[in-house]
């Protein structure tokens, strides 16, 4: 396992001997189902799931940043009656994704070249997604989610807790390098508020030795009532720079 350590605003990002999301992409086609099966619902996930619930209107539009196979997070949501749309790195997980949970709209595409109209949706939810993007796209893909989101939409989001950069060989005992990029949980809380939304909720999240920072985080309610409630009966349309609105990559 490589490291490279990474602390304060003035992140070094250095990249290993390829491309960072190639690693992250090539890591998640190769090992998609060793990584999550079909019906798997992960620790934690379900409390999540039904806390973000519990926030939504009836039928949000619901995006799911990093969403690998569908499963627990799109299978749940949209099952709850939500138009979902997620995005994910990973070819294979987009298409297993189709195939697990046909009622949503599943893209395959960098979440950080992605762009939804303003105030178009009413929660996005990243689950250790952000830790496997550039350091320097992390802040400007917050600022991005502030913008998509309605007034009072959500953010619910896994984070680092401690700041790290590196890459580990054989992941998961896979043939695949898998790697990631983090900030410590102050300089996302930094982050978050800087996009314009308002932290609720911070919790920490224990796995292994470590651990990330969960954070609920909320668009704050300045339009008028009759405002926040409009709804688009087509939903957002995702484009990014190297595709046409709702294409495909």
């Amino acid at each position: 396992m490589s490291l490279i350590s990474a602390t304060g605003w003035g992140y070094s990002l250095l990249v290993m001997d390829a491309d960072a999301a190639g690693l992250v992409r090539s890591a998640y086609n190769a090992l998609s189902r060793h990584y999550r099966s079909d019906d798997a619902t992960p620790r934690n996930y379900g409390r999540w799931v039904a806390d973000l619930r519990d926030r939504l209107p009836e039928r949000s539009q619901v995006l799911d940043i990093g969403c690998g196979c569908g499963v627990p997070v799109a299978r749940d949501l949209a099952a709850a009656g939500h138009q979902v749309t997620g995005v994910d790195i990973s070819d294979v997980q987009i298409e297993r994704a189709r195939q697990l949970v046909p009622s949503a709209t599943f893209i395959r595409a960098d979440a950080t070249e992605i762009s939804f109209p303003p105030a178009s949706l009413d929660a996005v939810v990243c689950l250790y997604a952000l830790i496997h993007m550039p350091l320097d796209r992390q802040p400007r893909l917050l600022h991005e989610i502030a913008r998509w989101l309605r007034p009072g939409g959500w953010l619910l989001a896994i984070t680092g807790q401690d700041a790290w950069t590196g890459s580990e060989d054989n992941w998961l005992g896979g043939p695949a390098t898998m790697w990631w990029s983090q900030a410590d949980a102050g300089t996302y809380r930094t982050w978050i508020h800087h996009a314009g939304m308002e932290i609720t909720d911070q919790q920490f999240v224990p796995e292994g030795d470590g651990g990330h920072a969960l954070f609920w985080a909320r668009q704050p309610a300045t339009s008028s009532p009759g405002e926040s409630e409009t709804r688009s009966k087509e939903g957002p349309r995702a484009s990014s720079q190297h595709s046409q609105p709702g294409t495909i990559n």
